[in-house]
C-alpha cells in the first residue's frame, strides 16, 4: 500500500460532471507500467504519489491534472507523445486521461477530484 492508503485498482473519480472510472496506480510497478503500450484509456489514470509524469512511447496525446494531497486539481495540462512533464510544487498525485477528457469533467484548477471505491480510504476531516 503506498504513503496515500490507496492501493492498486479500480474506483470511481468524483468529477463535477459526475462519475469518471478510475485506475488507480499506487505501487512501484502500477506507476512506471502506466499508460505505456496503450492505445487510449477508458476515463482516467491517478498515480500516486506523483508530482510529474512524461509521454516517451505513448502512442496518444493526454490530458495531466496535479492534484494536491486533497485531491484538488493544481493544474491542468495537455502533452502530446514525447515530452517530459516538469515536476509541480506541492503535487502529491497526478491524474492522467485522453487529451480533452478532462475539460468535459469539469476538472479545472481548485476543483476537488476525489477517488471513492474498494482500495480508497475515506477522505479525511479538514
Amino acid at each position: 500500500m503506498a504513503r496515500s492508503g490507496l492501493r492498486d485498482g479500480r474506483a470511481v473519480l468524483a468529477a463535477p460532471a459526475g462519475g469518471v472510472p478510475l485506475e488507480v496506480a499506487a505501487s512501484y510497478r502500477a506507476r512506471t507500467r502506466g499508460l505505456l503500450g496503450r492505445d487510449g484509456i477508458e476515463g482516467a489514470m491517478l498515480l500516486t504519489p506523483a508530482a510529474s509524469v512524461h509521454t516517451f512511447r505513448m502512442r496518444f496525446a493526454i490530458d495531466v491534472a496535479y492534484l494536491d494531497r486533497d485531491f484538488r486539481v493544481l493544474a491542468v495540462r495537455t502533452m502530446r507523445p514525447n515530452r517530459l512533464g516538469l515536476p509541480r510544487p506541492r503535487a502529491r498525485h497526478v491524474l492522467e486521461a485522453e487529451a480533452g477528457a478532462m475539460a468535459a469533467w469539469g476538472l479545472v484548477p481548485g476543483v476537488r477530484a476525489a477517488p471513492r471505491g474498494p482500495g480508497v480510504p475515506p477522505a479525511p476531516a479538514r
